[in-house]
């Protein structure tokens, strides 16, 4: 059987936390800040956990994580 290839383009902005969920930041944190408050600015910052809907799907495209 051959290797199965990792998606790059979801390699590189995914990480895998030390309990094996995926960590990804936060989107809507581009552009167009001037109307957005800085609350929701700070909230963006932060990384959070992919939702568990997903899970599966983000394992079959980063099958080496």
């Amino acid at each position: 059987m051959p290797k199965m290839k990792t998606s790059k383009a979801a390699a590189k902005r995914f990480k895998k936390t030390g309990t094996g969920q995926l960590k990804r930041m936060k989107a809507y944190k581009s552009h167009i800040l001037t109307k957005k408050s800085a609350k929701r600015k700070r909230n963006l910052r932060k990384a959070t956990l992919v939702d568990s809907t997903n899970v599966k799907n983000m394992k079959k495209i980063l099958p080496y994580l």
